[in-house]
């Protein structure tokens, strides 16, 4: 690793100071590298946002905690509190599964710090703390597996423990970091013998590379590194490079900014942000303006030339408090979350509420429209452990089921069940990975009946559902199918790319065929935004024609990559 002409100390002890120095390098480097993480993505649509998961969780984590700071200075800044304080912000803003790990890699560090007392970590100390997060990480997994970021954390903790119990300085801190880096990036080259999909695919584990990152972001912190990293930590440290497009071609946004639960209790965004902005101009208020306009509601920027007074409703504070950076030097900021304000309201212990994700706006309104409160996330933004508990608050019951409705938000899901837990609220997870298994699951809610009764029956009504669909594909890559390339139509049965084709009807047809069996009696197609005009109606006009017995339901989902998906009991 090179060392920057403006390197400072190496650091022997991480303190408060240092820790938060960690965080904010973590997030600078998966800012700079989230593209190239999403793009690591063993499916042949771009679904993958690991990079934009990790980012996101660190990035309201750090706003979180800086906020917390702000609104009690006399609060001490010590390695206990400023632990205890960042663990807590980073639960509830993890997003996706990468997004979860991470919090509990964190969540075990922080609480090794405050059962120990300790004020800083040297050597040793880093190692245990890696240890225990390492198995909070690994306990927050159902099918934990080799290949992923957990054998990259068990790597890299065995490396750090070795190096802390070795000849070599036992109590040096960059002894101890520099073993956990080495541990972890070796590691990471061999997921893909691990894993054959990475194999199939040409890439490393995702959530291993974001944690590469993170410990190589230590290691430039210790050694007193300000610049910017002069090495590819994902490249030439680990001997693997990307096969696929160039990262510039992977779209993304500086932002996510997640829409606001519907039937939140009181209507509209998550957050009340305020601030006063100072050195800047009438340009640069205005072009503030259109920054915030779509983020949320309730907006006012008012002022002169030297001070701005802005007041905005919002879900994703951190863009706001961004866009306030871009635009001058914001000050005296103060961050109000409705959903602690709604947390003092008593719940309704004999109510039994339902929360559920969804992917489009279409299947938003019909899952609304069921009785669920509705918590906006697919591909790019999913919903945060933060916004999954609002929305269980939202519910105002004693007892609330959620349907993740995608395999990457399950984590988030349980995360926020365990928070919800200190509000004395019951949350139960129902293991709908699909939008159309949620959809079943929900049709046979009952707000009248046990929790335990609806969970057994929304459990058996998921699992029933047999679900696939139809996408193009946009890069190369080999499936169960065979291979395919840019502009192939693939169908997914059961979360599988088994048919390669050319035509969407045929593709779609092909793939219905073999999800009825001889047993479908129900089917539910669900039409995403891409899908052409009529294609819906000529799908179910030639599954009819071949089985007039079938019930058909017809739903324009509005969901995103994939122009149809199906369900069938």
């Amino acid at each position: 690793m090179t060392t920057s002409p403006l390197a400072e100390s190496p650091m022997r002890r991480l303190d408060a100071s240092g820790l938060m120095r960690w965080s904010a390098v973590a997030r600078s480097s998966f800012a700079r590298h989230r593209s190239e993480l999403d793009a690591l993505n063993v499916f042949p649509v771009p679904d993958g946002d690991t990079g934009t998961n990790l980012y996101l969780t660190l990035d309201a984590a750090l706003d979180t905690a800086r906020t917390a700071y702000e609104r009690d200075p006399d609060t001490p800044l010590t390695m206990p509190s400023m632990c205890k304080v960042v663990s807590r912000a980073m639960l509830l803003t993890a997003r996706g599964n990468s997004g979860v790990i991470l919090s509990q890699l964190f969540q075990g560090l922080a609480q090794y710090v405050i059962r120990s007392g300790v004020r800083a970590l040297d050597g040793p100390g880093l190692a245990a703390a890696f240890v225990q997060g390492d198995g909070f990480a690994w306990d927050c997994v159902a099918d934990p597996r080799e290949g992923t970021i957990l054998s990259v954390s068990r790597a890299m903790s065995q490396a750090a423990t070795a190096a802390a119990t070795g000849p070599q300085d036992p109590s040096g801190l960059a002894v101890v970091a520099r073993a956990a880096f080495a541990g972890a990036r070796a590691a990471l080259t061999r997921t893909p013998e691990q894993l054959p999909v990475l194999a199939a695919a040409g890439v490393v584990d995702a959530g291993g590379a974001g944690l590469v990152l993170l410990v190589e972001a230590l290691t430039r912190v210790i050694s007193g590194e300000r610049g910017e990293d002069h090495e590819d930590p994902l490249g030439r440290h680990t001997g693997w490079s990307p096969p696929s497009a160039p990262v510039a071609h992977v779209a993304h946004r500086s932002h996510v900014a997640a829409a606001p639960p519907l039937r939140r209790g009181p209507a509209g965004p998550a957050y009340e942000v305020m601030y006063l902005l100072g050195d800047t101009d009438a340009d640069r208020v205005a072009a503030l303006t259109d920054a915030l306009t779509p983020l949320g509601d309730s907006l006012l920027v008012v002022g002169d030339e030297d001070t701005w007074n802005v007041h905005v409703h919002v879900d994703d504070v951190g863009a706001a408090i961004e866009a306030g950076l871009d635009a001058g030097r914001p000050r005296r900021i103060s961050v109000t979350h409705f959903g602690d304000q709604m947390a003092a309201q008593s719940a309704d212990p004999a109510a039994v509420g339902v929360v559920a994700c969804a992917a489009g706006a279409g299947l938003a309104q019909l899952l609304g429209q069921a009785g669920a409160v509705v918590v906006t996330s697919g591909p790019g933004r999913r919903a945060s452990a933060g916004q999954l508990l609002d929305a269980v608050r939202a519910t105002g019951s004693g007892s609330v089921i959620v349907l993740p409705n995608d395999t990457d938000t399950e984590l988030a899901a349980h995360a926020a069940a365990r928070a919800a837990a200190e509000d004395a609220v019951a949350v139960r997870v129902v293991r709908a990975r699909t939008a159309v298994q949620g959809i079943a699951a929900l049709a046979v809610f009952d707000p009248g009946a046990r929790v335990e009764d609806n969970v057994v029956a929304m459990s058996a009504a998921a699992a029933a559902t047999r679900h696939g669909g139809v996408t193009v594909a946009q890069k190369e890559a080999l499936t169960a199918g065979g291979p395919c390339r840019v502009g192939d139509v693939l169908g997914i049965v059961d979360g599988v790319f088994v048919i390669v084709g050319a035509d969407l009807r045929e593709v779609a047809a092909e793939v219905l065929d073999r999800l009825l069996g001889a047993d479908g009696e129900l089917l539910t197609v669900v039409a995403g935004l891409d899908a052409p005009p009529g294609l819906v109606d000529e799908v179910v006009a030639g599954v009819l024609a071949r089985r007039a017995d079938l019930e058909v339901t017809r739903i324009e989902g509005g969901q995103e990559l994939y122009p149809l998906l199906f369900g069938v009991e």
